[in-house]
């Protein structure tokens, strides 16, 4: 009965590998936007995908609005093993490589087709392994958008116009040094305070693209949205590289390919998004959107040109080179 029972027992513990390798691997992925502009959208097309294409294999959790982590935290999160995917805004990632911090540069991309073929080129591609070294590794860019100024104020023209003002930035050097290039006073500033900063006036302005202003309502608390153009905000899908590379290959070329097409869905629903969402808040009334003129884009990109000079040594004079490339 004893050798029974023994044969028994290491049966079903040889068996254990085997249930245990049908569980799926649980991938968090966690962001700070709400899901109804296009990184929530990407971020449940690329769940959809996976779970599509590594049927119990894999099983995606998505966590919108700061749910598990904050702007602050989510780095450090994904460094942890907390969380397996992220998707910061590219201005997070100035402490672990300056050369992201070209995509900061005011008026450096004339518009987001501009931003795409700077991101497909070698150049662009080679810096979403930049800081493999620190464990993080770049997946895809996910677009937002380009970014417009916002205000309490009833004239934002000119670069005078904002003088003395605080604006909410992300926690960013280049666009610390660009509001300061105008006079301005920048405050950084979690994506999930701006609301309440704004509508209580512990903050003047803001910048950000039309799907972020609206979803967020930032129009209702704000009297005008200069149509500036400034700059961009886009994404990097991040992975933490070791868990990544430790991957069954099988599992890490579905997950590859689902990143592929949530990018695509998630770009085209971006600029979608962006015209839609601009639509509406004309419609809504509360923010009053304001067009500029050739010259006074000229002297907003005159007051803030020295923000390159400063951050070219940082970033490197030949992807800022390859980055101006990609406007012709």
């Amino acid at each position: 009965m004893k050798i029974f029972q023994l044969a028994a027992a290491l049966a079903a513990f040889a068996l254990l590998p085997a249930a245990q390798a049908q569980q799926p691997i649980i991938i968090k992925f966690s962001h700070v936007v709400a899901e109804n502009t296009p990184k929530g959208q990407g971020a449940l097309k690329f769940k959809e995908v996976a779970e599509k294409k590594l049927p119990g294999k894999v099983q995606v959790q998505v966590f919108p609005s700061s749910q598990l982590f904050g702007d602050a935290k989510e780095l450090e999160a994904l460094l942890l093993g907390d969380v397996q995917f992220i998707a910061p805004s590219l201005s997070k990632f100035d402490r672990y490589t300056k050369q992201l911090q070209v995509y900061d540069l005011p008026f450096m991309f004339d518009n987001v087709e501009a931003v795409d073929r700077f991101q497909a080129s070698p150049t662009g591609q080679k810096l979403l392994t930049s800081m493999k070294s620190k464990n993080l590794l770049g997946l895809a860019y996910w677009h937002n958008g380009m970014k417009e100024l916002s205000s309490n104020k009833p004239q934002l023209r000119r670069p005078e116009d904002v003088k003395g003002l605080k604006f909410r930035i992300q926690a960013s050097d280049v666009l610390e040094a660009q509001f300061r290039a105008v006079g301005a006073n920048p405050q950084k500033m979690a994506f999930a305070e701006v609301y309440q900063a704004l509508q209580t006036g512990v903050v003047d302005g803001q910048e950000n693209t039309w799907s972020n202003i609206f979803s967020q309502k930032f129009h209702e608390v704000q009297q005008t949205i200069a149509v500036t153009n400034h700059g961009v905000i886009d994404y990097m899908v991040v992975t933490n590289a070791k868990w990544w590379d430790g991957l069954p290959a099988d599992v890490r070329a579905g997950l590859t390919e689902a990143m592929k097409e949530a990018t695509a869905y998630s770009n085209k629903l971006a600029e979608d998004l962006n015209q839609s969402d601009r639509k509406k808040i004309a419609d809504a009334g509360k923010a009053k959107i304001q067009e500029l003129s050739k010259d006074d884009i000229a002297a907003w990109k005159k007051a803030m040109h020295p923000v390159w000079q400063k951050f070219q040594g940082d970033i490197g004079k030949d992807i800022i080179e390859a980055a101006m490339q990609s406007n012709q």
